[in-house]
Parts: structure tokens; sequence; C-alpha cells
């Protein structure tokens, strides 16, 4: 059985597409067959990455360890069973065609609540959940007062993946790994860096994630974005020196791939 990863967050702009791309390309880097899903069927930026990879590769002649990517295959609409709802078909069908030669199939989801998103939940090993470190971002999670010093209660996002996980235990699937990864940490002890930390151990222990560091807000980014590129790449693209930043930017991904603790994989990027 393929170890399926999702990345959902029902928040744009926290960097899931980004986390995704990344976390898929080291995972072929390190041997691993790899398959992907875009469920943002209207905006695709994960589909968009890997076709700018496509389009790169051909263009400069060169091959590069790249998660094969499938769009979402049509279905008859005919062919549904009665009260069966088509987006659950049509995943179910990619899932089903990709196990065989996948040992990890990666599943982005969109910046909002969709049914799509919503069974993909369900399917997951382990959920990665990029979040701002904002408290604007964990009001997804959960609410607090006024301080930010004391949880009031789960929030939305929180509810679905409780959800997600009573479906799995219904079928007698393993508990999902849920992992909320802090993008866009400042460098500096600020009081909200603080407050956040200490709202997310807590949280933590309340409703059942772990929490690992994700990467700081970075130009490289959104420059290797248009050719499809991660930060592992650079030196196949000839870049001969990678500056501090780029450096910085490895080992927070190298962090990232550790603290996933994803079965048979060791770093060693």
């Amino acid at each position: 059985m393929a170890h399926i990863i999702v990345v959902g967050n029902e928040k744009g702009g926290a960097g899931k597409s980004t986390v995704a791309m990344h976390v898929a390309t080291a995972l072929c880097r390190m041997g691993k067959q790899v398959s992907a899903l875009d469920l943002d069927l209207r905006q695709k930026t994960f589909g968009r990455y890997s076709a700018n990879r496509q389009r790169f590769m051909q263009k400069s002649g060169i091959t590069l360890p790249s998660p094969r990517y499938h769009d979402l295959p049509e279905v008859d609409q005919a062919s549904l069973r009665p009260g069966e709802n088509v987006y659950d078909r049509r995943l179910s069908a990619a899932v089903a065609e990709l196990e065989p030669d996948s040992d990890f199939i990666l599943i982005d989801c969109p910046g909002s609540h969709t049914r799509l998103s919503q069974v993909a939940h369900s399917l997951a090993d382990t959920l990665v959940t990029p979040l701002n470190d904002s408290f604007v971002d964990f009001d997804l999670l959960a609410h607090v007062n006024e301080d930010g010093t004391k949880i009031l209660g789960p929030s939305v996002y929180a509810e679905m993946v409780w959800n997600a996980r009573q479906l799995r235990a219904q079928a007698g699937l393993n508990p999902i790994d849920w992992i909320v990864v802090r993008n866009r940490l400042g460098a500096q002890q600020m009081v909200n860096k603080k407050k956040m930390g200490e709202a997310l151990d807590n949280l933590a222990k309340r409703i059942g994630f772990r929490t690992a560091p994700g990467f700081n807000e970075r130009v490289i980014f959104r420059e290797l974005f248009p050719r499809g590129l991660t930060l592992l790449d650079l030196k196949d693209v000839g870049v001969k020196q990678l500056n501090i930043s780029n450096v910085a930017a490895r080992q927070e991904l190298r962090d990232l791939i550790k603290a996933l603790n994803l079965p048979g994989v060791e770093p060693d990027f």
C-alpha cells in the first residue's frame, strides 16, 4: 500500500504547494516512487508547478527527479451508484490507479473547504498542515481569547480533521499522523512568536497533532516557481555556489523531512 501524504489547510497563502512540491521532490531524490494529485481544480498551483518543471526540463535537455503528476480522472455520471458523489469516485479512482506503482501518493488540497478536500483528509496516513506563524492562521485550528493566552475551543479545520479521523477509525485504518508546520517564523524571539508557540503546544496536547518547523520567508521560493524547480535542484541547473540563505533553506527542508518521520525515509540530501 502506498503511504498517502495530504497537505491541507483551509486558508490560502500558507505555503501548501511549496511544501508539497519540496516534500515530493525530496522523496524522489531519495529513490522513492512518488505520485501527486492537486485537488484545487480551479487554481491548480501544484499542477502548474509540475507543468513548469516538465517544460523547463524539455527546454534545458536535463532530467530531474520528479513526482508523477496526475489529473483526476473524469467519471461517467451514469456509472455512479445511487447517492454516490462524483468527486468521491474521481478521487478513489485516482488513488486506486496510482497505488500499485507508488511508494507515496502526495495530495495537495485547496485553501478552502471542499468535498474533495474532506475526503482526501480521511485518506491521509500523514497530514501536513502548513500554518503561517500568525493568530489569523491559528484561528482555523482553535479560537483563543483576546490576548492569545487561552484556547476557547476548536475551530472549523480542526473539526474537519476530527471527522476525518472518525471515518478512518470506522474503516479500521491507522490513525492520521497530523503535523502542523510553522511557516514564516520570525528570526527574532518576538512576543507573538512566543505566544504562538505556547498556544500550539497547548492545542497539540488537546487535539492530537505534532508541530514541525517549516520554511522562513525567502525570495528563492517565488523565483523557483516559474521553472518548476526546488531548492534541491539548484546544483543540477548550474548553481555552483549556494548563498547562505539557500543553504539555510535546504537545512529547513531536511529538518522538515526528518520531522515528518515517513516510513522508510531518512533524509540524505
